[in-house]
């Protein structure tokens, strides 16, 4: 399995799990949703049946004499009210039929009962059908149609306290029933739609949080890769150097010592890698002891323009410092580390300068952090290249570089130095007219030299 098919299963899973956490969650919410619906409306339904049958409960008892019959006071007490044992008709085509403004809706109904369970009376609607048990406080029922109806029932007394019967008062539930119908086809039928939409945002997110990995992953191959070539060059000097030699069958001194010195130099660039890398490793894993001491910058910067004189002036290079102050510019830190970030920054100046060309160490102090510029006018580097200059294993003139010898591993170790002292490296170029590298390092005291 290569690792395009290893990156896209795990894009795919982390894709899965997102959209099924999401899903479950979003899932549970609707139920919530619709239980809480469910209940809120019932709730409200309750507290209006309960309402409407306490006020006809007030309004009935003081007007009823014997048990079971309704007398005319009550009739006239609500308006509209049928009694079974005589006609309806005209009370059903008066305009004040029902006393209560609610009962006057489609769907509600009231009936009055005796205790035998037999209808004595009724005011609104009226389904068939529907059972006429009083003795049970609330109920759901269903029509000959099969629509559901929702009731209470309230005892009456006369009013001397007799006990007379039943009043019940009903509900609809037909637009109840129809809301959260919608509701759950809205649910049913959304919530794969937004599943869906979530399926695909959790690919897309996916792919953002992999992409950094696969980055990272691409970067450490290619950086085997790099560091795989760079030791397998003099490896295969050393073999090859062996081989010759080893064909020879009488050896004289002079040239078993050529040899030997081949040898060793392709050894000391074997070891020089191997360093540097173990540098960068252990400064990426920040388990390299940084020695904190004070460092004058001033005393650092004339020992490195000293040092690679020589150098640069064998690349006809000038090579000059300026420092700004007298005064000692101290920074905390690792000297020695310190040293290696400027002899890197140096030592790429003076080979990246043409002959007659010029290199200057400058050193400054900008509030609280010093400044130490490395400028050279040599070939320079375009806009594309800024950005990945400081990659390990990188280099913008690839010939020239291994002209020189190097691996493409200074400015990377210079970077991650200035970093590991709370400082960075910027650079400032334009092709053909030059470099310059600019360290910030935080000050810690300013001491006359």
């Amino acid at each position: 399995m290569n690792r395009n098919q290893i990156f896209s299963q795990t894009r795919w899973r982390l894709a899965i799990w997102y959209a099924g956490v999401m899903g479950i969650i979003l899932s549970l919410s609707g139920v919530a949703i619709y239980y809480i619906m469910s209940q809120v409306h019932g709730f409200g339904l309750h507290q209006e049946l309960e309402s409407i049958a306490g006020t006809l409960h007030d309004s009935l008892e003081p007007n009823l004499q014997q048990p079971g019959r309704v007398e005319p006071e009550a009739v006239k007490a609500l308006p509209g009210l049928c009694v079974v044992s005589k006609a309806c008709d005209e009370q059903v085509d008066s305009p004040n039929r029902h006393v209560l403004g609610v009962v006057q809706r489609e769907g509600y109904y009231v009936r009055l009962l005796d205790f035998s369970g037999q209808i004595v009376a009724t005011l609104g609607y009226s389904p068939a059908g529907l059972t006429t048990n009083g003795q049970t406080r609330w109920q759901t029922v269903n029509d000959q149609s099969g629509n559901r109806y929702h009731q209470i029932s309230l005892p009456l007394h006369t009013s001397r306290h007799r006990p007379w019967g039943y009043v019940q008062v009903g509900r609809s539930l037909k637009e109840f029933d129809t809301h959260l119908s919608s509701t759950r086809w809205v649910l049913l039928l959304g919530l794969p739609g937004i599943f869906l939409l979530i399926t695909l945002a959790s690919w897309w997110l996916a792919g953002l949080a992999m992409r950094p990995v696969y980055q990272s992953y691409q970067q450490m191959q290619q950086f085997t890769a790099d560091a795989a070539h760079e030791l397998r060059t003099p490896l295969a000097a050393i073999r090859a150097t062996v081989q010759a030699v080893l064909r020879i069958p009488n050896i004289s001194e002079s040239e078993s010592r050529n040899t030997l010195q081949t040898i060793e130099r392709q050894n000391s660039r074997s070891s020089q890698l191997v360093q540097d890398l173990l540098l960068l490793s252990r400064m990426d894993a920040q388990v390299l002891v940084t020695k904190q001491q004070s460092c004058c910058l001033n005393d650092l910067i004339s020992d490195v323009v000293e040092e690679f004189a020589a150098l640069a002036l064998d690349h006809n290079v000038l090579l000059t410092q300026h420092i700004q102050s007298n005064k000692c510019l101290s920074v905390s830190g690792d000297e020695e580390q310190l040293y290696r970030l400027l002899t890197n920054l140096v030592t790429n100046a003076i080979q990246y300068t043409p002959p007659n060309g010029q290199v200057t160490v400058r050193l400054d102090q900008d509030e609280q952090r010093a400044l130490i510029h490395v400028q050279d006018d040599g070939i320079g580097i375009t806009a594309a290249d800024q950005s990945r200059i400081f990659d390990r294993f990188y280099r913008v003139h690839y010939d020239r570089s291994r002209q020189t010898g190097g691996a493409g591993l200074g400015l990377a170790i210079a970077q991650a130095i200035a970093q590991a002292h709370q400082g960075n490296i910027q650079v400032q170029s334009s092709l053909d007219k030059g470099s310059r590298f600019t360290v910030r390092l935080p000050l810690i005291t300013t001491q006359a030299s």
